[in-house]
């Protein structure tokens, strides 16, 4: 046990939402540590880049996301985006889903149900076609266009409602839409019922490694109030992920 790195980390956690700027005197007292103490450890944090001090208040710097994100890197996909994915479907009542593509199809790695919007279990491991999916039509448009082409042309675009788009000149415009606007949205094209609204996950380069969705009742919100609802909740969920995907 290094008593020395514990009160340092002790330090560390004793920065909050409700408390980002402290005192030596404050940390002295969110930690049970002597003001001594407590002071050495927030001017070894200040010299390493991990606090800043104005001469009397010490404020936690971005540097101590590296510690964290060291960490999350190594995670496999699905385990790392699942504690985000339980928080926004959480906050918005709705399901939350991350996938990514294999060849025509999208594959869910993880899912975050709130209830049920399709008569089939969705779980990860299940697969949908990404023509007529939101997180497909993202995955596909991040693609180069004639890859994106050969993978229409690959797939059997059947009709699985009234609403789908299965024509493939019509697809790819649609693909070049979504590729400007940064999003997907889908109006009952996959089932009946269902609409879906879909990001873009990027890694620290800004490549597009998965997707991230909503499922949504056609019941629930108008189809042109979708983005301008539910598409912040999204982005921010995808600008913090950013930060952490390798």
């Amino acid at each position: 046990m290094i008593a020395g790195l514990a009160k340092g980390l002790r330090v560390i956690e004793g920065f909050t939402a409700d408390h980002p700027r402290q005192s030596i005197s404050d940390v002295a007292e969110a930690t049970g540590l002597d003001r001594a103490t407590a002071r050495r450890c927030l001017l070894t944090l200040a010299e390493l880049g991990y606090a800043a001090h104005d001469g009397k208040y010490f404020t936690l710097t971005p540097r101590v996301l590296r510690l964290g994100t060291a960490c999350l890197a190594t995670l496999p996909l699905a385990q790392m985006v699942q504690p985000w994915l339980d928080q926004l479907s959480e906050e918005l009542g709705e399901s939350s889903s991350v996938s990514v593509l294999d060849e025509g199809e999208v594959v869910y790695v993880a899912r975050a149900a709130q209830r049920k919007v399709m008569s089939i279990a969705l779980m990860p491991g299940s697969r949908l076609p990404a023509y007529c999916t939101s997180m497909g039509r993202v995955l596909l448009a991040a693609l180069p266009e004639d890859q994106a082409r050969a993978r229409l042309a690959a797939m059997a675009l059947e009709a699985r409602t009234p609403l789908t788009v299965t024509d493939p000149e019509a697809l790819m415009a649609r693909l070049s839409v979504v590729r400007a606007q940064g999003y997907e949205v889908i109006d009952q094209e996959v089932e009946m019922g269902l609409r879906s609204i879909a990001v873009p996950l990027l890694d620290a380069h800004g490549r597009t490694i998965a997707a991230l969705n909503l499922g949504l009742p056609v019941r629930d919100t108008p189809l042109e109030e979708i983005p301008a609802r539910y598409l912040p909740a999204l982005e921010r969920l995808q600008a913090e992920l950013k930060r952490v995907l390798r």
